[in-house]
């Protein structure tokens, strides 16, 4: 018996998920403020709409494995753990993910910007 609760107490060490603090799309904000909206969500999938007006962004936030698509385009100061760049996002452009990823977002153009973002659970 001590020899199975070894056994199980060692496979729980290895396959939990490692925890985190940050917030996840929808739970982080900016400065208080929402900025993603749940528009579907089932078993399998939850769709968020994400909108920033100009000098708004996203506070530092962990996405699971997910797919965005741009639905109306901006420009963006982008923090992860690679640094920080702008970017000019296009409308129609879309991006996937298959890792756990982190970052702050900060729409620095001069017109709002809309996002879909599609995780999987």
């Amino acid at each position: 018996m001590k020899k199975l609760i070894i056994f199980l107490f060692c496979i729980s060490l290895f396959s939990c998920k490692e925890k985190t603090t940050l917030p996840d799309p929808l739970q982080a904000g900016w400065e208080g403020e929402s900025v993603c909206e749940i528009v579907h969500e089932d078993k399998e999938v939850r769709v968020l709409k994400c909108t920033f007006a100009p000098g708004v962004g996203h506070e530092k936030h962990e996405h699971q494995p997910h797919f965005g698509y741009t639905l109306k385009g901006g420009t963006f100061k982008i923090t992860d753990a690679n640094g920080t760049k702008t970017i000019n996002v296009k409308a129609g452009t879309s991006w996937s993910k298959d890792t756990v990823t982190q970052h702050e977002v900060l729409n620095v153009g001069d017109s709002t910007s809309v996002y879909l973002i599609v995780e999987y659970k």
